[in-house]
C-alpha cells in the first residue's frame, strides 16, 4: 500500500486500516518468537514478550476504534491484510526484514527495530525519510508518496501516528468536528467490552478521544515525551525489550540505554531451532505436520475473522474471541516442537499464510474456545 499525505477523511480512512494492519502484523511476529522458547524456561523474557502482545491487541483495537468513529470500516478479512512474512520496514536506512523467527539476540534486534523511538524533534529533517527500494519489496509501515510521487517513509511508528493526529486536527479545522467523528457510537469497544490486561480502552467519539488513543499506542511503544516510561508510569515497548538485549532491568529514574536495575536471567540455547519464514509448501503434504500447520492457519484465519466481527458492530464478542489465543498457544507449539522432515535439526514454524485457506468455523474446526475474562 502507498499512501499520500493525508488531505481528506478518505486519507485518513486509509491510514488507520494501514494502522490496524500495523499493529496486528506484530503479533504473529511477536507470539513466534515467544513458542519458540522451551516451556517452562525463560520465564522472564517469555512474560515480558506476552504482555507487549496483549498491549499490541489494544492497539489494534483503539486503531478500530479510531476508523469506526470516522466512519470508516475495519476489515481483517481482506486479502493481504496479514502480510506475507518476510515483510519490511521501511527505516530509510536498510529497510531492514520482520520475519518469524525464533527467540534469539537477531530477533530482539528485530523488535527494537519495530518500536524505535521516534527522533527528537530538533533531529527532524522536516522530510519523511526514503524507502530503500520500494518497487521490489512488500512493506509493514506503508510508504508514502510525496508532491513528487516519490516513496517516502516514516521513520517509526509514533511518527506515523503523529500524521494521523495532524491529519484529524486539520480536517476537524477545515470541515469541522461534527462532520469528520461520523461513525456509529454503537461500534466503538467500550470498556466493559475489552479484557483489562494491556491497559485501558479508550472509546473515541470525537478528536480529544482520538488524540487520547493515539497517545496510548505511541507512547506504550516508545515512551512519554521522549522518555523511557509512558504517561502511566510504564516501560515502553523498545525499553522493555531493550532489557532483553542488555541483561539488566530498567528502575524508575534510569536514563534510555542505561539500567541499573537487577539482571535479567537468559538462556539463549533453551530454544526450539525454528526455520525462519517457514512456508506450508515445505512441509511434506501427507505429514502430520502439514495437517497441524493447515490446521493453525485455519484457525488464525478463524481468530482474525472473530475479531474483525467484534470490531464491526457486535464489540461484546471481542472478549471470547481474544479467548482464542489459547488455542493459537496450543497449536503452535504442536508445530514448534517437531523437527521438519529432510532438514536436520531445523524444526517447524506456524506460517500464518491466512490467505491460502478457507475461513472455517469452530465446529468445523472441530475446537471449543474458551471464554476468556
Amino acid at each position: 500500500m502507498s499512501l499520500k499525505p493525508i488531505k481528506t477523511l478518505d486519507d485518513v480512512k486509509d491510514y488507520l486500516y494501514a494502522g490496524m494492519q500495523l499493529e496486528h502484523a506484530t503479533i504473529p511476529t511477536y507470539i513466534t518468537t515467544m513458542y519458540s522458547i522451551h516451556p517452562d524456561t525463560n520465564l522472564e523474557a517469555y512474560n515480558l514478550i506476552r504482555v507487549i502482545v496483549i498491549e499490541e491487541m489494544l492497539h489494534l483495537t483503539l486503531a478500530a476504534n479510531i476508523l469506526n468513529a470516522v466512519g470508516g470500516t475495519p476489515d481483517m478479512n481482506k486479502e493481504g491484510f496479514l502480510p506475507e512474512f518476510p515483510t519490511y520496514l521501511p527505516n530509510g536506512e536498510t529497510d531492514f526484514e520482520v520475519s518469524l523467527a525464533p527467540f534469539s539476540h537477531e530477533a530482539i534486534d528485530m523488535f527494537l527495530e519495530i518500536e524505535r523511538p521516534a527522533k527528537p524533534e530538533e533531529e527532524h529533517t522536516g522530510v519523511r525519510l526514503k524507502a530503500v527500494n520500494p518497487s521490489q519489496k512488500k512493506y509493514l509501515l506503508p510508504c508514502l508518496k510525496d508532491e513528487n510521487d516519490q516513496d517516502v517513509s516514516y521513520y517509526s511508528i509514533g511518527d506515523f501516528y503523529k500524521a494521523i493526529e495532524e491529519g484529524l486536527e486539520m480536517l476537524c479545522d477545515e470541515l469541522g468536528e461534527e462532520n469528520v467523528f461520523v461513525g456509529d457510537k454503537s461500534r466503538q469497544v467500550t470498556p466493559e467490552y475489552y479484557y483489562s490486561g494491556g491497559g485501558d480502552i479508550v472509546p473515541v467519539y470525537d478528536l480529544e478521544s482520538a488524540k487520547e488513543a493515539i497517545r496510548l499506542i505511541s507512547e506504550q511503544g516508545e515512551g512519554f515525551e521522549g522518555g523511557i516510561f509512558d504517561y502511566e508510569g510504564e516501560l515502553a515497548h523498545y525499553y522493555r525489550f531493550q532489557q532483553l538485549k542488555l541483561g539488566k532491568y530498567y528502575h524508575k529514574g534510569d536514563q534510555a540505554d542505561e539500567p541499573t536495575g537487577e539482571a535479567l536471567s537468559i538462556d539463549w540455547d533453551a530454544v526450539y531451532p525454528i526455520k525462519v519464514n517457514a512456508k506450508m509448501d515445505e512441509y511434506p503434504k501427507d505429514s502430520e505436520l502439514y495437517a497441524a500447520n493447515l490446521k493453525f492457519n485455519q484457525y488464525y484465519k478463524n481468530f482474525m475473522d472473530k475479531i474483525n466481527t467484534a470490531f464491526n458492530g457486535k464489540p461484546e464478542t471481542l472478549i471470547p474471541a481474544i479467548g482464542g489465543m489459547f488455542i493459537i498457544k496450543q497449536m503452535a507449539y504442536e508445530i514448534i516442537k517437531n523437527p521438519i522432515p529432510g532438514q536436520e535439526g531445523v524444526n517447524a514454524t506456524p506460517t500464518f499464510e491466512v490467505d491460502k485457506v478457507e475461513l472455517l468455523s469452530d465446529e468445523e474446526l472441530n475446537v471449543v474456545t474458551p471464554q476468556h475474562g
